[in-house]
Formats: C-alpha cells, structure tokens, sequence
C-alpha cells in the first residue's frame, strides 16, 4: 500500500503501452487491462490526465480494437507509426514523447505516474521531482530498471497486482 496517497492529490498517468503490453505477455501470456491498472494506480485520488503511448503498424482490425478500447476507458492516446529502415530493421520509440507531455502536464498534477520499466526515464524523474512532483513508477520487477524502482517515490509491482490488471 502506497503511503504517499492522498484523496486530493491530482494524479496524470502516462503509459508505456508497448513495454508493459510485452512484459505482460512475456511473463504471463496475458494481456493487460488498462482501465482497471489506471484505477489501481489512481486510487481514491483524482485522475486529471491518462495518456498512452501506442505504434500503429498495419492497423489490423485487432489493433484498431485495442485502440478503441483504450479511448472508451477515458485514456487519451499518441499513436506514432512504426518505422521501418532499408535494412529491415523496425523502430517503435515513444521515450521522448513520452517525457515532453510528462513534462508538459506536470503542472496539472501533484503526482505523476509512469507506467514503464525502462530506465531511460530516469532523468525524467529526477527532473520532474526537482519541479516537486511526487513520481511514482509502476511496472513488473522482472522488467523495470532497478535504477528506476530506487530513484521513484513509490514503485508498484505489478506482479502484485497481476489478478486485479491482467486478462
């Protein structure tokens, strides 16, 4: 239980949809069910902002479902198409995105959530807690930079939560 939870804290949640979608699915052959992950994260505060973070590809009906499901759950998406080089190489990266709108909505929100295991977000962090924002990290500890658990205010495991947020 997070001791940092305050009812009227105002919460913005930004997810790293592919790395939590792939840690799920490599660690549990199952998918992850946002809306209820943004509920658990959220707790009794107010939720003011919930952004994901997703790469279109062929935008099979499978995938136009999945977006669609996350917008009726209230979750504002960025969708960047997947890039494909000469040599057949592929590059989905939404880091920077990622942190910019973290960055850019920090001042509606006391605390901010980055549902992610990567350590490249670790200045991030430390940035966004030099402006006094509480940031909190949720990811699965098998796949989150420990770097990252140690430099959040809070760390979820989503192991932890695996019977509440997976399908």
């Amino acid at each position: 239980m997070n001791p940092f939870v305050y009812e009227d804290q105002r919460v913005a949640i930004f997810l790293d949809t592919q790395n939590i979608y792939h840690s799920a699915k490599n660690l549990y052959g199952k998918k992850v069910d946002f809306k209820k992950l943004v509920l658990v994260l959220c707790g009794p505060r107010k939720l003011v902002k919930v952004l994901a973070y997703v790469i279109k590809s062929e935008l099979t009906t499978k995938e136009t479902e999945f977006f669609e499901a996350l917008i009726s759950q209230g979750i504002q998406l960025r969708v960047k198409e997947l890039q494909i080089y000469p040599d057949g190489t592929k590059k989905a990266d939404w880091d920077v995105g990622l942190a910019v709108d973290a960055i850019r909505f920090s001042n509606l929100a006391d605390v901010i959530i980055l549902v992610t295991g990567d350590g490249d977000f670790l200045p991030l962090v430390d940035y966004l807690q030099n402006l006094g924002k509480q940031v909190e990290v949720a990811g699965f500890s098998q796949t989150t930079s420990v770097k990252l658990k140690e430099q959040a205010d809070y760390y979820y495991d989503l192991n932890e939560f695996a019977n509440l947020v997976l399908i």
